[in-house]
């Protein structure tokens, strides 16, 4: 197959990571992958760097334009994002192949629900990434064929890396507690700062590291910690390139997110061993059920401050909860799977359109 991605973010989020490892799935089983990205974006350097063909733009009209130039080029138009469906959508009368979307979060629809139906009903494939991520569509009478769920992949460890950052964050050993969560109001990291005073009212033998960029709560959660004298227990650790020597330091890890699709965070962790306490907001409670992590009520910094303390205080219950959600991620966020998922979905799209399926 002829595949061509679509991803118009600026930055580095989860779902960029997993449109360049769903392009790498692709091209190893012998298909035709390229992407069309923002101009000198993250996604589109690496994907370069990664030896892709990569079209460039730096707004919407290069976008559609060269979307037109290249209609028959490609048997698959897939967007990745909210923001290049829309055109696939306005688009798809000229375009050659099959149309798909990937919906990786779990908003409800709130604004023009008529027109975002409409748009998502001239998709040939609509993917969630999660059961919470296909309630949205639902809601407004679009049925979602496909759950396919994000993939992780394992990374070697980087021993002088891991030891330069302990040496960084822990070089008294303390206890390693993390987040990886931009500052953002679906994030919560005002109820996380105040989940982690809470702990510190009982203990002082950790340090709480977070992990991320900046965001529109950044100020207010800098502000926070050093109203609660908080300075010298969490770390504003900024962002972190190779996050999977990160997990390697941690004890536990925690995620506040009011909103989340799926939580591609916890799966790294799941993948790297280390016990989850998390809330219960949208896919969150799918991948942590049946006691593969603490689960909490949405803004509840009392239970989260509880989770960590047993998580910390119960090697017999960290060992349960590891063990439960390894088992589970390499089951059922393999990337190999994942994308397979995909190529089964395009590929019975096709047929069902009488479009002659590659070999």
């Amino acid at each position: 197959m002829r595949i061509l991605m679509l991803n118009f973010e600026k930055g580095w989020r989860g779902g960029e990571r997993q449109t360049l490892l769903t392009m790498h799935e692709f091209r190893k089983a012998g298909h035709e992958v390229a992407l069309l990205a923002r101009r000198d974006g993250e996604l589109a350097t690496s994907a370069l760097q990664a030896g892709f063909l990569v079209y460039q733009e730096s707004g919407v009209a290069g976008l559609c334009r060269c979307l037109l130039r290249h209609r028959k080029r490609f048997d698959i138009f897939h967007a990745q994002t909210a923001n290049t469906v829309t055109w696939l959508a306005i688009l798809k009368p000229v375009l050659n192949g099959i149309t798909v979307f990937t919906r990786r979060t779990a908003f409800p629809v709130t604004r023009r629900p008529a027109l975002t139906a409409w748009k998502w009903k001239q998709i040939d494939v609509l993917v969630a990434i999660s059961h919470a991520a296909a309630s949205g569509p639902s809601g407004v009478g679009v049925p979602v064929r496909h759950v396919i769920p994000s993939a992780v992949i394992y990374k070697q460890p980087d021993e002088v890396a891991i030891a330069a950052l302990r040496q960084q964050y822990s070089p008294d050993g303390r206890r390693v507690i993390a987040t990886a969560a931009a500052f953002t109001v679906e994030k919560d990291p005002l109820t996380l700062v105040q989940a982690v005073h809470h702990l510190r009212q009982q203990r002082d033998d950790f340090v709480f590291l977070h992990f991320g960029g900046t965001g529109p709560l950044h100020a207010s959660a800098r502000q926070r910690v050093h109203e609660l004298g908080l300075q010298d227990y969490y770390i504003f650790a900024g962002f972190h390139e190779n996050i999977a020597d990160a997990y390697r330091l941690m004890d536990v890890f925690v995620i506040s997110s009011r909103q989340e699709a799926l939580g591609s965070v916890v799966l790294d962790a799941f993948l790297y061993g280390v016990p989850v306490v998390s809330t219960s907001a949208g896919g969150l409670k799918e991948v942590l059920g049946d006691g593969r992590g603490m689960l909490c009520p949405v803004g509840d910094s009392q239970c989260l401050a509880q989770g960590m303390l047993r998580l910390l205080d119960s090697p017999a219950l960290r060992k349960d909860t590891v063990k439960r959600a390894q088992e589970y991620v390499r089951r059922e966020h393999d990337v190999h799977r994942m994308a397979q998922r995909y190529l089964d979905a395009y590929a019975q799209a096709m047929q069902e359109k009488g479009i002659t399926v590659p070999s």
